[in-house]
């Protein structure tokens, strides 16, 4: 069970179905598999291969799509990275993965120019935009162009190292979630089965690529069918309602946010969204009133899901033809096992609240070179999620609160941790706390509380500190001055007393 047996098989047995769609072009099974053999030659031919690691900094587009199967297909493992992430954030990801090589757009090439001496490791760079090159760097272009008359692929095994996806650690620093083959491809296999989705199928691919959430869901569950990919580079309201119109689109995997934005857009009406059979959430909690409210404007059932990085990502579905209840995750996808545990690992009974752990084909082999981490997440073949829940008697599950501090901004995690270490950089902050506060757009954003050593630091100041070091939706979208944090007898500071100060 691998990734790359299901890209094979449409180029044999569909060849002429196409693949993806993208603004006004397409291309078929046979030649998104043409592209991407010609990028595996080339690599190969640059000494990459089985055991090693290649970055991806790219938005939607079929160059994400070619790249990945790419990669893929030398042996190697594929590294998504967020392309809008700080150089500081790109360089540590490149030197924990120690990536040979990255696919990126052109914009980052001045990053990469400032990096190089910093990755002795990193001998190759393709840059995916236009004609854009450098002495050290190629272009996307010429690199499919490349001949792979006479190459061969290596032996690919289902325990292989498929993707490293980098999730925000509580110490500040990501951790490199190692998945596999199997945990990948097995995902894309449950998911098509539960969802009952068909070769039929046109998938809306409008989350982000590098997002496991996407990658699963919205690439290599269609491409394990044969099914078509309507590929957006970026999420507007408009433009997806009308390529969903245009291209009769059936299947939409969003974050709340994303149907809260198309519900909120005048002019949208039933008749846009009418050839969608299936819509799917996931990335973070649906409100319950949102999800009732789009069900009643646009007459669709909204299906909500769970799932975590570590797991490939999905674990848990509400059905999509069946009993679904609003609120919940819903039930273990096929193959995978979800239960609810005490502090001491011991199962808890029906309705009883603990922490959510996993099992399954899908989950992950560990953290790439933390043996500790990995040690406290998977233990005794379970994958502790660090999200407190409860089940039904129906074996439905039900999300009550995050046992991490995360915050969930638009569908993407953010850890207070990495930007309170931020914050503690600035020589007038004293101490900082940061919590997550509801919003109607995104879902939440982060909010931060900062003790300055002097009136003198403005707000405005501190964010604009914070967008030199962080991804645009990790920085504060509030900065609250405040002359105390609060704190417990040990010093400890209580984020959930800040919290219920926000909620007053």
């Amino acid at each position: 069970m691998t990734l790359i047996e299901n890209i094979e098989r449409g180029m044999r047995e569909y060849p002429d179905r196409i693949a993806y769609i993208f603004q006004d072009m397409h291309a078929t099974y046979g030649q998104l598999y043409q592209q991407a053999k010609n990028m595996a030659a080339y690599l190969t031919e640059k000494g990459i291969g089985k055991g090693d690691h290649v970055a991806i900094l790219l938005g939607n587009s079929p160059h994400f799509l070619i790249s990945y199967y790419g990669i893929l297909l030398t042996g190697a493992a594929v590294v998504p990275i967020n392309p809008i992430y700080t150089p500081k954030e790109i360089l540590y990801i490149l030197h924990n993965s120690q990536a040979k090589a990255a696919i990126a757009v052109a914009p980052l090439l001045p990053a990469f120019i400032d990096m190089r001496q910093k990755l002795p490791e990193l001998r190759e760079v393709v840059l995916a935009d236009g004609d854009s090159e450098h002495e050290w760097t190629i272009s996307f272009e010429k690199m499919i162009a490349y001949s792979s008359e006479g190459w061969q692929r290596p032996e690919i095994e289902a325990e292989d190292l498929a993707v490293i996806l980098y999730t925000s650690g509580t110490t500040g620093q990501p951790k490199g979630a190692m998945l596999t083959q199997r945990n990948m491809a097995s995902n894309a296999d449950a998911i098509t089965e539960y969802l009952g989705v068909t070769p039929d199928d046109t998938f809306v691919t409008v989350l982000p690529m590098f997002h496991v959430f996407c990658m699963t869901v919205c690439m290599n569950a269609p491409i394990a069918l044969g099914a078509s990919m309507l590929i957006l580079p970026k999420f507007s309201p408009v433009e997806v309602v009308q390529s969903i119109c245009k291209h009769q689109a059936t299947l939409f995997a969003g974050v709340p946010t994303m149907y809260n934005f198309i519900m909120q857009t005048p002019g949208v009406l039933p008749k846009d969204l009418a050839s969608l059979r299936i819509c799917i959430s996931g990335g973070a909690s649906l409100p319950v009133a949102l999800l009732h409210n789009f069900e009643k404007k646009f007459g669709k059932i909204i299906s909500e899901g769970y799932g975590l990085s570590e797991a490939s990502p999905v674990t848990a579905f509400n059905p999509v033809h069946g009993v679904r209840k609003p609120g919940s995750i819903g039930v273990d996808i096929p193959g995978v096992e979800n239960k609810i545990v005490d502090a001491e690992g011991e199962d808890l009974e029906r309705g009883q609240v603990g922490e959510l752990v996993v099992r399954g084909p899908n989950v992950m082999k560990g953290y790439l070179n933390m043996p500790e981490e990995t040690a406290r997440t998977l233990r005794d073949g379970w994958l502790y999620t660090g999200d407190m829940a409860y089940m039904d008697e129906d074996g439905y599950i039900f999300i009550v609160d995050r046992k991490k501090d995360m915050v969930i901004v638009g569908g993407y995690n953010v850890y207070p941790r990495e930007v309170e270490e931020v914050l503690y950089s600035h020589p007038q902050v004293v101490e900082a706390a940061v919590i997550g506060v509801p919003d109607e757009n995104q879902g939440e954003i982060v909010q931060a509380y900062v003790v300055a050593r002097d009136e003198s630091l403005t707000e405005e100041e501190l964010r604009a500190y914070c967008s030199r070091e962080l991804a645009k939706y990790k920085v504060p979208h509030k900065i609250v001055f405040i002359e105390e944090l609060p704190k417990n007898t040990t010093g400890k500071i209580l984020r959930r007393a800040l919290r219920d100060m926000v909620l007053k």
